[in-house]
């Protein structure tokens, strides 16, 4: 992705350790397609970015109804939802990118996540999502995550580097972004200045989940929720 990127992850690192703090399923989504679990066995992360494609959608959680609304002068795109994402059986990958290169670094882990499970007979029960464990100004590290309708019997991978696990869970806000992957940093913006409004800490986590099938970070038509865990 470009200068964007770079932009983003220094923001939102700075976001998630001041107090107003401020998306790896759950990612996870919270429509009909229920929420990536925390996205994304995010221990120490910043904002998954942690984060395309989908199968027979599992549950979604039902939101709580303590539900926040945007500031004055926050578009409804970046309204936010209070719910419990619970966590779901993955198959993931871990990795680590360069903001320049983020998106095809994500969407590349993804494909190989769903070949391995493809091999292995494996359908997806939802979107693919990504939890962002720590970024810098230049890089950062991530588990790229797509949910699985149960776990594999006695199975803890798939192949040498896709593994399988329960994906982050607990409470969050999840925001909406629509439009270019390139663009996602104005949402990050709006997410920063609600949760500075609202006065809420977050965990060092978040998730983004990846409701459209796109390639190229410049499409239009991309849509994602973006989970941030609170503490």
């Amino acid at each position: 992705m470009g200068n964007g990127e770079m932009k983003r992850s220094a923001k939102i690192a700075l976001a998630c350790c001041m107090a107003l703090v401020v998306l790896g399923f759950s990612p996870l989504r919270v429509s009909a397609q229920t929420p990536p679990a925390a996205p994304a066995a995010a221990q120490n992360a910043a904002p998954a970015k942690a984060a395309g494609d989908s199968a027979a959608p599992a549950p979604a959680p039902a939101p709580d109804s303590d539900q926040s609304q945007p500031p004055p002068g926050v578009p409804s795109d970046a309204s936010a939802q209070t719910l419990d994402v619970p966590a779901r059986p993955v198959a993931y990958l871990t990795g680590e990118g360069e903001w320049s290169k983020g998106f095809k670094t994500i969407m590349g882990a993804i494909e190989k996540v769903n070949a391995a499970m493809k091999t292995a007979g494996l359908t997806a029960a939802g979107h693919p999502f990504t939890v962002f464990l720590s970024t810098d100004d230049n890089n950062f590290h991530f588990e790229a995550m797509v949910p699985l309708a149960e776990k594999p019997a006695g199975k803890t991978e798939l192949t040498d580097s896709v593994k399988i696990k329960d994906s982050p869970s607990g409470k969050a806000l999840k925001f909406l972004h629509r439009g270019a992957y390139d663009d996602i940093d104005s949402t990050y913006d709006l997410i920063t200045a609600f949760m500075d409004e609202k006065g809420l800490d977050s965990k060092n986590m978040f998730i983004e989940e990846y409701l459209t099938d796109t390639k190229e970070p410049e499409d239009s038509g991309f849509e994602a929720d973006i989970y941030v865990f609170l503490k």
